[in-house]
């Protein structure tokens, strides 16, 4: 799963990166730290609750001064990613501020490869908010969401109403009594209590399962071959424009800050292999 929340950047504006682990980025602002935190809680809680292989990748465009939120949780919980800024966003500033800000959520089935884009206008300031949008207007699922962080961690838990069997046993008021209960919920208590306890804390008269956890780490997709790929994308001339004085492209993952780099002479075999498969399809 990808999510991104962005938007047009001014030109003349200088731009700035910051990264999730292995380490925090020193000059990652603390108004971007919350909201990126809170992307990949969330993009986590609901690749938790889907059973395709695959990566959900929600992107939030932005213009203003944080361009761009992006997170990423592929299906064995392996999370990335990444804030975009140009001036230091001010304390108290809200997603709102910028000129038609959108959040597109991607979900990429690695299976089939097929990929599918729900996009989401950023008429709330609060993540949760638009998130529970999403699933109203694109999947049509009742959904209730709660996210917090603090300095060290981000938690997020959410609630779905899911379809009845057919035939099965229908409370029509279970999902208004979980609501309620949910709203008694507290940050605090989200960022430090064990799953367990908080199930039991909120849901202990509604017969609630507790399913295996699922570890979560960081977890980067980029390899030298995928790079390559990249290169050979822009084009022979565009890729030989990077070479430095040096006499080497080098490129750098804005995910992990792990660096390829590639001389003149492996950007020909890249190049010359790719005009080698075109020329003779049935090689092996």
């Amino acid at each position: 799963m990808l999510v991104e929340i962005c938007g047009n950047a001014a030109p003349e504006a200088p731009e700035h990166w910051c990264y999730t682990p292995p380490r925090y980025s020193e000059a990652r602002p603390q108004a971007g730290h919350i909201p990126l935190a809170k992307q990949k809680s969330r993009v986590a809680n609901q690749r938790r609750s889907e059973q395709v292989p695959g990566n959900r990748i929600p992107p939030l465009r932005l213009v203003f001064a944080l361009t761009l939120l992006f997170a990423e949780c592929s299906h064995d919980g392996r999370l990335r990613g990444l804030a975009r800024w140009q001036d230091e966003p001010a304390a108290d500033f809200r997603l709102t501020d910028g000129t038609e800000p959108v959040l597109a959520i991607t979900i990429e089935n690695a299976t089939s490869g097929q990929r599918y884009q729900g996009l989401v206008p950023i008429e709330d300031s609060d993540l949760a908010v638009l998130f529970e949008r999403y699933f109203e207007r694109s999947e049509q699922l009742p959904t209730r969401i709660v996210l917090a962080t603090d300095d060290s961690s981000c938690a997020g838990i959410m609630l779905q109403q899911l379809p009845v069997d057919a035939g099965g046993e229908v409370d029509a008021d279970a999902w208004n009594r979980v609501g309620i209960l949910l709203d008694t919920l507290k940050p605090a208590e989200l960022s430090t209590l064990p799953a367990e306890h908080l199930l039991l804390r909120l849901f202990h008269e509604e017969s609630a399962r507790v399913y295996p956890s699922r570890p979560l780490a960081f977890g980067c997709r980029c390899s030298r071959e995928r790079v390559a790929g990249m290169l050979r994308s822009l084009g022979r001339s565009e890729a030989e424009a990077a070479v430095s004085d040096n006499g080497a492209a080098e490129i750098i993952c804005e995910f992990c800050k792990t660096r390829y780099r590639f001389d003149r002479i492996e950007l020909d075999q890249i190049f010359r292999s790719d005009h080698d498969t075109q020329t003779n399809p049935t090689a092996h």
